[in-house]
Formats: structure tokens, sequence, C-alpha cells
């Protein structure tokens, strides 16, 4: 065996189009090459154009898939952050508003600073043996509720390859058709056309498209029945903030229902449990209904195998994760634990060792982060 690096990532270095499609035309050479890989890197540059052009033609686009592009985008809605990531192929690096103060719009900054104070009083009184820290910290993640999916306000590092990105241009105009269909998709079509130019304007390449009808994957217009075996499928009520953490998990697959502010229903942190607060939340929600503020709550729909699943449950089962898709989790392993003790005893004793555990509690895992409450409060929290 054999190995030799033909290229890497170089920092403060942008690959000319030009010669992605020379090392395109390489990589396509392999298949057919009658010497070897020096032989084949040797040869002249109209050569391996030639190639690739042959190979664009013929719509094999996958040796299009070896030279990669790593971006920052700054400015960028969380919704837009959301479509690339719930694709495969991509890795991503993306502003925390669990860590940092995000900055928006006039009204909408004031509603969310005014909830961080609140957040901050209401955790410290329920919770006086947090450091101020960590109390600054589950403010901004529980007041980033109020933040629109639509303000741009996120920076993202992304790594994708050549062919990926001239796909995502014709799905983003593909996408932005459809903006007459409902409020949401006619807020999102701007960003969607604007990605799609900055993408054009960068790496565009004539004929790369994706000739398979393929579009985003986040958003589904159908209904899926839920089900319970080696795989799974279970639909549920989540925030976007919630979406956002699951897509992490990319061996699991998500989908979200276009939503409809005009029946607009939202998460609240059990935290809040003064009626008057309550109701002082929800009323702030509604005026930001129309800009659909992460907090409102979503058709998800999540699917996968059931190790794939288990991996999620290690992960999320925690009292350090963020509290709605913790509960998720939990609720989602007690019934995939329910539909499956008499029809598949091997899941169910594969799934049942996570049953009222967090991923400390396992014995195969060592945890050295910050968790303020411990396991023993892990599914029992308000924050």
């Amino acid at each position: 065996m054999k190995l030799t690096v033909i290229g890497s990532t170089q920092p403060g270095f942008t690959l000319p189009v030009q010669q992605a499609l020379i090392f395109s035309g390489h990589e396509a050479g392999i298949c057919y090459m009658p010497e070897d890989i020096e032989t084949l890197l040797s040869e002249s540059d109209d050569v391996a154009i030639r190639r690739a052009n042959a190979t664009l033609k013929s719509g094999h686009h996958s040796v299009m898939g070896h030279a990669t592009y790593n971006f920052v985008l700054e400015g960028v809605p969380k919704i837009i952050a959301m479509l690339l990531n719930n694709e495969q192929e991509y890795y991503t690096s993306e502003k925390s508003a669990r860590y940092t103060t995000m900055k928006t719009t006039s009204q909408e900054q004031k509603i969310y600073e005014k909830w961080i104070s609140k957040f901050e009083t209401l955790i410290r009184d329920r919770y006086p043996q947090i450091d101020e820290k960590t109390v600054h910290k589950l403010a901004l993640e529980n007041a980033r509720y109020f933040i629109s999916v639509f303000t741009p306000s996120t920076t993202m590092g992304y790594t994708v390859n050549l062919r990926q990105a001239n796909y995502i241009i014709k799905w983003c105009k593909d996408l932005a058709s459809r903006h007459d269909e409902n409020p949401f998709l006619e807020q999102l079509s701007p960003y969607l056309i604007e990605l799609a130019s900055l993408l054009t304007q960068t790496i565009g390449v004539d004929n790369l498209y994706d000739n398979q009808g393929r579009a985003f994957t986040l958003f589904s217009d159908r209904e899926r029945e839920n089900e319970f075996g080696e795989s799974y499928c279970i639909s549920y009520e989540g925030t976007f903030s919630q979406l956002a953490q699951a897509q992490r998990h990319r061996s699991l697959y998500y989908e979200m229902g276009i939503p409809d502010s005009a029946k607009a229903k939202y998460y609240v942190p059990p935290i809040i449990k003064n009626d008057v607060d309550r109701i002082e939340y929800l009323i702030d929600m509604n005026v930001l209904a129309n800009r659909f503020p992460q907090g409102m709550l979503i058709k998800i729909n999540e699917r996968g195998t059931a190790e794939n699943f288990c991996k999620k449950c290690h992960e999320r089962l925690c009292g350090a994760a963020q509290r709605e898709i913790c509960i998720q989790t939990r609720e989602t392993l007690r019934i995939y634990l329910e539909r499956t003790t008499d029809n598949n005893p091997e899941v169910h004793q594969l799934l049942s060792k996570y049953e009222g555990k967090t991923k400390c509690q396992l014995g195969c895992y060592k945890c050295d982060r910050s968790c303020p409450l411990g396991p023993v409060m892990a599914f029992e929290r308000l924050i």
C-alpha cells in the first residue's frame, strides 16, 4: 500500500476555479489511467481540463467533489445556516448564541436584552449554587429564543466541495422561485438569491448543477408516520433552536414543516413559572411573530438507525446539553423503548442502557465540562 498527498488546504489561499477543474480532471483520470499516478499528474493542464469538461458534460460530477473550499460567511441569518447544515457534505463552525451576545434589530434587540436580564434573575433565584459565568451563559441561551431566524447576525466557517457548492447555487434559485407561496419563504427568498450570487461569483462552474431533481433537504411538504424498529421515524414539535442543535448529528436526518406565523405557538422555558412572566414572555414573542423567532414551535421529523440514535442519546442525555433537546431525546427514547418491547427485543436491549441515565452515568465516559446541577438534575432542571 502507498499513500500520496496530492493536495490540502492552504490558509490564506483561494484555489482558482480553473485549478480546481484541473485537479478534478486528474482525479477523473484515475478511473482509466494506463500507467501510474505520477504519470497522470505530469500530464498537461489542457489534457486535464478537457477531461474535466467531458466529465461535466456526461453528468458524472462526483470527481468535482475532490476540490474543497473553506468559506467564512458573515451576516448570515440562522435559517440559511440551518439550510446548509442540514446537508451531509460540509463542515461548519458557527458563532454560538449560547456563549456570545447577538446583535440584531432595534425592537428585537430591546426584547432580547430585556430577557437576558430577566433570565439571569430567574436563574439566580432558583439556582443560587450556579456561578455567574454559567448564569449568564444560560440566560443567553434562553434569550436567543427571541432572535429571528432571519436576523443576519451569525458568522460561520463553512467547508464544502466544488460540486456541492454549485449544487447549492441551483437549490437556492429553485427555492427562491417559491417565494410567493407563504410569508416565510418570502422573507427567505432574498437571502437565497444573495447566497447563490456570492457562490456563483466565487466558484461558479458552467454545467455543474444538480441534474437529479434534488433540493434542500430541510423543508418537507409531507407527513410521515411514526415507526420504530432497526430504523425509526418520529415527528414532534420543537423550536428552531432545538432543530439547529439536532442537525449536528449528521448520521440522522431532519426535516421541518414550513411554519405559519398566523398559527404560531412558542416554547416557554419551564423556569418561567410565574403567570405574569409567562404572559409577558408570550406577548413579546407575538410582537416578533412575523419575523419567526427561534422560540417558535415547528413540526420536526427525525429519522435514522437505532445505532445512530444511541449516539444522539450519548451526546444529548446530559446536564450540560440544551434543556429542550435533552428532554426531547429522553422522550423519543421512552417511546422507542415502548414500541420495541415486544416486536424487537434486540433493539430494545440496545437502547435500554440509556433509560434514565446521563452519559456520565453510563460508566464509559468521563466529562471534563462544567455541569452546574450535576447528573441527578439533568432531567429535572428548569433551565
